[in-house]
């Protein structure tokens, strides 16, 4: 018998032939699960037992507050309350939704913003209160229970409400600030904390209005509840939402400064804060100024800044949008995006097209994947800009490469939905960017220039060197070919694959 050879040690890689791209194989592509970010933590620090101990937290303020307000209005007032109470909350919520409609909040944030809100802010605030106003009659500091009552209204309520309700906006800035990028998330989210907190005061006050009618000898809604209704549910939905708006506006001005700037992530903050303490104030004592020094308060005051605040957050969010169409040029130049895709992630009338469009041709899960990519690829642009302002954290690399793996899973269905909005809804034809001509992300702008040094230049997921360099293309797992045949699953009948993006089922 000859002995077998010994096993052959494979030599190195051979370079590939300059000027060949393969394509790349989409099962290719990692898994998303393996793509998902989870960094290792201890026990005390895992999600599930942070999320399972704020789950029963609130629970538990929910039950003591739910108690409390019962105890105070009886059966029969909390059932009205509740009822009368429920009527802006779908209306509030919906303006605070169509805001952040650029890269919506997830779900789970809103829905721990407005619990918060309604229960352990609400809880801390009525505990606190009711204390204050009995160490203010116990000092002798006031002449009478109701001049307690207004200090403690004017004075004490706007500093402990609005504190109790800042809480949620500093657990989510410090625990979930990937998903905290600007004024209008922190606008959102306050005002979502906000409603909540309005939901369950508007009970206990319509619910006490109501036990008094009652005992006026009232059968029904009295005047004292139909007064209170008018005060709190038609004139003035929005103050609280309002107040702690200031707020938000701190937090989403300190998630903008750069890491360097401790003191402005500090003090911005707080002086959202007392702003919202000195305007909840002003609103608080404008009612023991009798009815016409209210309306004043309200007419010449509350609305105007409503307006005022209404204008920022709108220019904000234009603002969002504009971030988009300057951020996602640098992956059109790489080959990631077509070149009209950034101006229809700008355009909020585009991306409903798509949505739309979407919908029509192949049903709701396409239209649902087409909404993924918008907000994947929102995320992408804020965090090249927040990298790009000096706030890129150490897995600037991972997540970026987790939001192109999402987009690349949605291509197929998003990229023609998104051309053919933007062949639609352009005015104009939409701008052809140069990646390698002069300009911002042209060779040797600097550190951010896609082909220049620095994160975007060669590497496995950059396009490669520049073309006439001589070097040789290197692919990897994510390098993108400069143009790939495609087809169109949103091409008319008998137009075959001419369209411009790839179809529902391609590689």
């Amino acid at each position: 018998m000859h002995p077998s050879p010994p096993p052959q040690r494979p030599g190195p890689a051979q370079p590939p032939v300059p000027g060949y791209r393969p394509r790349p194989r989409f099962d290719a592509v990692p898994d998303r699960a393996q793509w998902r970010y989870r960094p290792r933590r201890a026990l005390w620090e895992s999600r599930a037992v942070r999320v399972g101990a704020l789950v029963i937290l609130l629970a538990l303020c929910g039950l003591v507050i739910l108690a409390l307000v019962r105890q105070q209005t009886g059966t029969r007032g909390f059932v009205v309350g509740l009822g009368l109470s429920v009527l802006p909350v779908p209306l509030l919520v919906a303006a605070f939704c169509w805001l952040d409609r650029v890269e919506p909040e997830p779900w789970r944030n809103l829905a721990f913003a407005f619990s918060w809100g309604a229960c352990a802010a609400t809880l801390v605030a009525i505990l606190a209160n009711g204390l204050a106003v009995r160490w203010i009659v116990a000092r002798g500091g006031v002449s009478s229970a109701g001049e307690a009552d207004t200090w403690g209204a004017a004075v004490v309520a706007p500093v402990v409400e609005e504190s109790a309700k800042g809480a949620a906006l500093l657990l989510l800035f410090v625990f979930r600030r990937r998903d905290f990028n600007g004024i209008v998330d922190g606008v959102v989210i306050a005002g979502i904390t906000a409603t909540g907190f309005a939901f369950t005061e508007n009970i206990l006050f319509l619910g006490t209005a109501f036990g008094e009618d009652e005992a006026l000898g009232a059968s029904g809604i009295g005047s004292v509840t139909a007064q209170t209704f008018v005060v709190r549910i038609v004139l003035s939905p929005f103050a609280h939402p309002l107040f702690t708006a200031l707020t938000g506006i701190g937090f989403g001005l300190a998630a903008q400064v750069t890491p360097r700037a401790r003191a402005g992530r500090v003090l911005l903050p707080l002086c959202g804060l007392a702003t919202a303490m000195g305007l909840h104030s002003v609103w608080n004592g404008s009612t023991s100024l009798g009815g016409h020094g209210f309306i004043a308060v309200y007419a010449l005051f509350m609305v105007p800044l409503f307006v005022v605040l209404t204008t920022v957050v709108i220019r904000s969010r234009a603002g969002e949008l504009r971030a988009v169409r300057e951020q996602l040029p640098a992956y059109v130049a790489a080959g990631w995006l077509a070149p009209a895709e950034p101006y229809a992630l700008s355009s909020m009338r585009a991306r409903a097209v798509a949505r739309r469009l979407a919908r029509r041709t192949h049903g709701a899960p396409a239209a649902r994947a087409v909404s993924e990519y918008q907000s994947f690829a929102t995320a992408l642009a804020f965090l090249r800009r927040r990298a790009h302002q000096g706030g890129a954290g150490a897995d600037f690399a991972i997540r970026e490469q987790e939001l192109l793996h999402h987009l690349w899973q949605r291509k197929s269905l998003a990229r023609p939905a998104l051309l053919h909005a933007a062949a639609v809804t352009a005015p104009v034809t939409p701008p052809r960017w140069q990646p390698y001509g002069p300009g911002a992300y042209g060779p040797g702008a600097g550190p951010w220039a896609p082909y220049g040094p620095g994160p975007y230049g060669p590497g496995p997921y950059g396009p490669g060197a520049p073309p006439g360099s001589g070097v040789p293309y290197q692919p990897g797992p994510w390098a993108v070919p400069q143009s790939v045949p495609q087809s169109a699953p949103y091409a008319p009948r008998g137009h075959g694959a001419s369209g411009p993006g790839p179809g529902p089922g391609g590689h």
